[in-house]
């Protein structure tokens, strides 16, 4: 009989923990608790990119594009070290690629590491909320995880507008702040087995306290004129796309 009281408790506890687990967090918004990516912390983040989650992500993204069949001038706004430009170079070497970040570190990393011997990829620096491009030139634009660092994201949005062609498309990757507990918390494992200086700079745990929720998102969306957008939620993440008629 105590045997069974006891594995009827146990077996109680562990559902809890997997239903509490899976309960969306209600949290505000608060960007400032992801630190600066200085030199250190870039360099960091360039390591990182190597790992499973950022390769699971980046296959994530290119997935999503396999049915647009990206052709002329791809855009990739906050591309970092430079993981996802070069993919989408390599599986589309028709197009060209260009990678903006206003991170210095970041982009010298970029060009050290993966623009050699890629005549249709480049890296460099610039400012999401003034995107140095003329109007209607650009035909993809792409940005993973770098949302949740834009000052102003329908500044942003309208600047997306204000370079695609006409018919061009736009997809946007990034956490989302209602997440489950279980992704959060996996988060700060992930975050506490991390470099040092990814610890410092608050870099997983704070990416998501920075982030949006997918109704947050489509209100921000909805006021920048874009026609023809989607936010798609998914388990921790979301995915915004969209196409400029």
């Amino acid at each position: 009989m105590l045997t069974w009281i006891v594995a009827s408790i146990v077996s109680a506890l562990l559902v809890a923990v997997i239903v509490l687990s899976f309960i969306p967090m209600k949290v505000r918004r608060e960007p400032e608790r992801e630190g600066w990516q200085d030199p250190d912390a870039a360099r960091a983040y360039a390591r990182q990119g190597r790992s499973p989650v950022f390769v699971v992500e980046r296959y994530l993204i290119l997935r999503a594009l396999v049915g647009w069949k990206p052709g002329g001038l791809v855009l990739d706004i906050g591309c970092g070290p430079g993981f996802l430009s070069t993919e989408i170079a390599r599986r589309y070497p028709a197009v060209k690629v260009v990678g903006l970040d206003n991170n210095n570190e970041m982009i010298n990393i970029a060009r050290r590491s993966r623009q050699s011997g890629r005549s249709h990829m480049e890296f460099i620096k610039g400012d999401a909320h003034r995107l140095p491009f003329g109007g209607a030139t650009v035909d993809l634009v792409v940005s993973s995880l770098s949302l949740h660092h834009w000052a102003d994201a329908a500044a942003v949005f309208k600047e997306i507008k204000r370079v695609l062609k006409p018919g061009g498309r736009f997809l946007i990757f990034d956490l989302r702040r209602d997440g489950p507990r279980l992704f959060y918390y996996a988060l700060e494992i992930g975050q506490a087995f991390s470099s040092r200086d990814i610890r410092r700079t608050n870099g997983a745990v704070g990416s998501f306290w920075s982030s949006y929720t997918p109704s947050e998102l489509r209100t921000i969306l909805s006021r920048t004129g874009i026609a023809a957008v989607h936010v798609e939620p998914q388990f921790g993440w979301m995915f915004a796309h969209g196409k400029k008629l």
